[in-house]
């Protein structure tokens, strides 16, 4: 009986520690001309835990209306010597309609479903946001109209992000305009942070407010619901 109590005492130990623990994320995008670079990090206790999945490939397809998307995850730091799986998938416009169609069908089935996102968004701190562009094409009055355009887009994201989200940085914004050639650059990095307690909250609220049988979902990164 003592060493039940023993484990009931260090499970729930355990439930509470990943109930408080902070998740720190970390999104990288790179675009130089033809090439893409998109990087995502997870990051727990301190670097203790860490998690990459890197998108190094994204091209289309020559011989069908397809986008070749090429992922590596990989846990732990990048310098450590850790297996790296990699994933090759493609994308169909057929695909991505039935993206939109299943997020459709999500929403019908949860019950105030914006007010949760909200509430779990209202709980994500940005840390750090960094956005720099560079681009041109060759006729500098073109480039003129893009480059306002560009910093009107540039504040709109940020306004919606203060939003629903808590800004905790200044943002880092800037756009080089390049008059007399073409050219195609941007990086951006945001680094947030939430508890995954809250995460799980969201979770079972979605569960909770579900109304509905099973959803009728064709792709699968949503196929989870169907269960």
């Amino acid at each position: 009986m003592f060493i039940v109590m023993i484990i009931l005492l260090l499970l729930s130990l355990l439930f509470l520690l990943i109930i408080f623990t902070k998740l720190t994320v970390t999104l990288d995008l790179n675009h130089i001309g033809d090439n893409d670079q998109f990087k995502i990090k997870f990051r727990a206790w301190f670097g203790l835990l860490r998690y990459t999945i890197n998108i190094p490939l994204v091209k289309i397809d020559k011989d069908e209306p397809k986008l070749i998307v090429k992922q590596e995850q990989k846990m732990g730091s990048e310098k450590a010597d850790n297996k790296v799986k990699e994933i090759e998938d493609k994308v169909t416009p057929e695909d991505a309609l039935n993206g939109l169609s299943d997020i459709k069908e999500i929403t019908q089935h949860i019950v105030g479903m914006h007010k949760i996102i909200r509430k779990f968004l209202r709980k994500i701190r940005i840390k750090k946001l960094e956005w720099h562009s560079q681009f041109g094409i060759g006729d500098a009055a073109h480039t003129g109209l893009l480059t306002g355009a560009a910093w009107a887009i540039k504040g709109g994201v940020i306004g919606l992000l203060s939003q629903y989200m808590k800004l905790q940085t200044t943002p880092v914004v800037t756009i080089t305009p390049e008059f007399n050639q073409f050219c195609s650059r941007t990086k951006l990095q945001c680094i947030f942070q939430f508890r995954i307690g809250q995460a799980i909250l969201a979770g079972i609220q979605f569960i909770k407010y579900w109304k509905g049988g099973r959803p009728k979902l064709k792709t699968k990164p949503f196929s989870f619901f169907s269960n």
